[in-house]
């Protein structure tokens, strides 16, 4: 038996054009996302021309936004930055989950892959961590995630 062919998707950003949709809401946070999101996207390739970042109020309104820049057929992948952190009551819970299954439903619908970049955490401590440049770098991540999805699609059709 022969062995299959395997693709998998290249961390290069120079060919796309890719759009980050950041909440402004935890801005304090979400500011750090998006600073590690823009360096990977330097750091792979792309072209600051290339790559746009649209601010929403809030992670809830995230999935809509990402919905409508995968539908203009402008980008080849939707990078989604946000920051949830646990309250005292079940808004967390309602916000956190509805975000992330907006967001992959956008993903569905669209084809149009959108990374998921919404720290959900129990405090603040820990969404410093995560969002920090180096270490937890979960937008960084989340961009690396887009370009690999972004240049797979590309390579199947």
């Amino acid at each position: 038996m022969s062995n299959p062919a395997v693709l998998e998707g290249q961390l290069a950003a120079h060919d796309l054009r890719v759009a980050i949709v950041a909440a402004r809401f935890n801005e304090f946070i979400v500011k750090s996302l998006v600073r590690g999101a823009e360096r990977a996207w330097a750091k792979h390739g792309g072209r600051a021309e290339r790559l746009t970042v649209i601010r929403v109020p809030g992670a809830f309104e995230l999935p809509a936004a990402a919905r409508h820049l995968a539908a203009s057929g402008r980008y080849a992948a939707i990078v989604a930055l946000g920051c949830v952190i646990r309250g005292d009551t079940a808004h967390f819970d309602y916000v956190a989950g509805e975000s992330a299954r907006g967001l992959m439903q956008a993903a569905l619908d669209s084809l149009v892959p959108v990374a998921f970049g919404v720290l959900t955490v129990e405090t603040v401590e820990q969404a410093i961590e995560r969002a920090a440049l180096g270490a937890g770098d979960k937008g960084g991540e989340a961009m690396e995630t887009a370009l690999e999805m972004a240049n797979l699609f590309a390579a199947t059709r």
